[in-house]
């Protein structure tokens, strides 16, 4: 089956060289090849179709391999003062923001779609997550406002947690009472508390290690294993795993690399770690567009059209509401957080790891995916334009 990646990695390649001489992120080349393999028939590529359908695939490659690498890699970037600086605005985008995209989006896909209320929160949870690689890739070619930059990209990295969270429990909720949602309540503080703890102590461990070595492949691998023995500790007590792994780290990406890493390391280690993330998004993006093939569009255009109007009007009221206090933040900077909230990789690979005989899960895989689709390719493509007309840069 290596060859089956192989010719995977060669598309992705070819696809960021392409990106790269006409000077667009990569994701939004990415998912448009995803869309054009999975819509259109190419013999060549009909056995790599069968061999991504396979459930265990998705499983243990996309999510146990790539969600670490993303999160971590994302994590890396992000620097412990820019985001205590910044704590209130990011605070309230990633936890009330979240939550109330999520309210709002579930709400009205069960009242205006008729979703069922596990569908409907399923969906909610998918996108109420803006993800940290689109967002990173597109901000950066932007050159805006600094602290503007680290908002966005900071709320970027703090929802993905509670967006999982959100999902997992979404998962096994098919009706809601007060008992359940106290219960479910619980579990949410539990998971997230107890994995940003996991975090926090793996990421110290590391960093102090860290300390003691002047060797970045040694260093490299240290990193690996944190990101992927953060996961997965977490994950075997039950608790987030991505909670865990944007800890540990923001930890290594502070401390760590302040106490123990030489300036070849720096630059070594994050090399590696966007080489990986840029592996990751190409094959869940080349993945899913071959998984897309198999789903019939022609009778959820309703639901897909309706759905992208709910998730674009709750997270700009999920925006406003969420930093109505918060008096540092010009008003023209609100619709370019708001438009700036890109979905990708994240949502499609949460979903990719549901068993294929979910209920309702092509609806869901399709609205998941044309959204995706529509905030890279419309969003992505138009942040530029709307950033010059409020002259924010």
């Amino acid at each position: 089956m290596i060859h089956y990646w192989l010719i995977l990695m060669c598309i992705a390649v070819a696809i960021a060289y392409l990106a790269d001489k006409i000077k667009q992120p990569y994701p939004t080349l990415l998912v448009v090849a995803g869309l054009l393999l999975g819509l259109f028939p190419i013999p060549a590529l009909h056995d790599i179709k069968e061999y991504v359908a396979s459930d265990t695939i998705f499983k243990t490659t996309v999510i146990l391999i790539f969600l670490s690498a993303l999160i971590g890699d994302a994590a890396l970037k992000l620097h412990a003062h820019e985001l205590k600086d910044n704590k209130r605005s990011i605070l309230m985008l990633a936890l009330l923001g979240t939550l109330l995209t999520f309210v709002l989006i579930t709400a009205l896909c069960y009242t205006l779609l008729g979703l069922s209320l596990q569908n409907a929160l399923v969906f909610g949870s998918l996108m109420a997550a803006t993800d940290p690689v689109s967002v990173l890739s597109i901000f950066k070619s932007l050159g805006l406002n600094q602290k503007l930059s680290v908002i966005v990209e900071g709320e970027s990295l703090a929802n993905d947690g509670v967006a999982v969270v959100l999902f997992k429990i979404a998962l096994v909720t098919t009706t809601l009472s007060l008992s359940g949602v106290l219960s479910g309540s619980f579990e949410f503080v539990k998971v997230v508390v107890a994995g940003m703890l996991i975090g926090l102590l793996f990421g110290y461990l590391a960093s102090r290690i860290t300390a003691t070595i002047d060797n970045y492949l040694v260093e490299i691998g240290l990193s690996i294993v944190l990101f992927y023995g953060a996961f997965e500790v977490a994950e075997m007590f039950h608790l987030s795993g991505v909670i865990a792994v944007v800890f540990a780290g923001l930890v290594l990406g502070s401390y760590g690399k302040k106490i123990g890493m030489s300036d070849l390391t720096l630059e070594k280690m994050d090399s590696f770690w966007e080489v990986i993330a840029f592996i990751g998004n190409a094959i869940i993006f080349l993945m899913v567009g071959l998984e897309i093939s198999n789903i019939d569009f022609a009778d959820k255009w309703f639901e897909i059209t309706v759905s992208i109007g709910i998730v674009l009007a709750a997270r700009f009221v999920a925006v406003y509401v969420s930093l109505s206090m918060d008096h540092s933040i010009p008003q023209a900077w609100k619709p370019i957080i708001a438009w700036g909230g890109l979905k990708g990789s994240l949502s499609i690979a949460l979903l990719l790891g549901v068993a294929p005989d979910f209920e309702g899960r092509d609806l869901l895989l399709a609205m998941t995916f044309s959204n995706v689709v529509f905030s890279l390719l419309v969003q992505g493509t138009t942040l530029s334009w709307l950033v010059k007309i409020l002259k924010v840069r």
